[in-house]
C-alpha cells in the first residue's frame, strides 16, 4: 500500500515528491470537489500581516489553521480555505516610513500624503511569494487565488 522509502532519499526530496504528487493529483481541489455543497463548514482564518516574512509563530498558528479544516473535511464537510492578508494601516505605514526614511507626519506631508498612501498600497503584498512558498512547504492546503485582503 505504501511506497518504500529509500535510505538515500533525504527529507527535502521526500517533501518535494509529496508536494509534486499533490499538485499532479490536484489533491486539495479533489478534497473540496468530493464534498457536497449542502455540507459546508465555515472556517475563518485570521490572516497574517502582509508586511513581513513568515516566522515560527505564523508556522505554529498555520499548522492549527490547517488541522481544523482537514478534520472537518475528513468528517465529510466542504471546507473552502481562502488565504487572507491583514493589510491595515500601521504595519504598512511603518514599513514605508522606514524604507523612505521618513520621521513623522510632517515629513509624510512634505512628501505628499497621496504619494505616501500609494507607496503603502504598493507594499501591501511585498512578501506574497515567500508566504506562498512557506505555506506550501508546510503542506497546508489553502487557496491563494481566492484569497482576501482584510483592510481596517
Amino acid at each position: 500500500m505504501f511506497r518504500e522509502v529509500k535510505k538515500e532519499e533525504t527529507f527535502p526530496q521526500i517533501e518535494e515528491r509529496v508536494l509534486a504528487l499533490w499538485d499532479k493529483d490536484e489533491s486539495f481541489k479533489k478534497s473540496l470537489d468530493s464534498r457536497p455543497e449542502t455540507e459546508p463548514y465555515t472556517f475563518y482564518d485570521g490572516p497574517p500581516f502582509a508586511t513581513g516574512l513568515p516566522h515560527y509563530g505564523h508556522l505554529l498558528a498555520g499548522t492549527i489553521k490547517d488541522i481544523v479544516p482537514r478534520y472537518w473535511t475528513m468528517k465529510g464537510k466542504k471546507v473552502p480555505r481562502g488565504f487572507g492578508w491583514d493589510c491595515h494601516g500601521l504595519p504598512i505605514e511603518s514599513l514605508v516610513q522606514n524604507e523612505l526614511g521618513l520621521a513623522g507626519v510632517a515629513e509624510i506631508q512634505k512628501l505628499g500624503v497621496d504619494k505616501f498612501n500609494e507607496t503603502c498600497r504598493g507594499k501591501v503584498l511585498k512578501y506574497t511569494s515567500e508566504w506562498k512558498k512557506t505555506v506550501r512547504r508546510m503542506g497546508r492546503w489553502v487557496d491563494f487565488d481566492k484569497g482576501y485582503k482584510e483592510v481596517i
